[in-house]
């Protein structure tokens, strides 16, 4: 994937994430690219990890792997500040 690829898919997985975790009205583009891009590279981990594949490219199953680590990195995120 390249890096256009890798800034679209991370800026919509930390825009939908942060949908899902109520953290939207505190982010805004740059932290949803950077959440996604970080997410991106968690869930590829995590999904490897139980014997999935991570990010293959730019398709929907890439997508969902983005967002399920954004999801999960700002779930820890949300639990350290408290």
């Amino acid at each position: 994937m390249g890096v256009l690829s890798w800034i679209i898919v991370g800026g919509l997985a930390g825009w939908v994430a942060s949908k899902f975790t109520g953290k939207d009205a505190s982010m805004g583009l740059m932290a949803n690219i950077v959440v996604g891009i970080i997410g991106g590279l968690l869930g590829g981990w995590i999904v490897s990890f139980i014997g999935g594949s991570g990010v293959t490219g730019f398709n929907l199953y890439s997508f969902a792997v983005a967002t399920f680590g954004a999801v999960v990195l700002l779930t820890i995120l949300k639990m350290i500040k408290k």
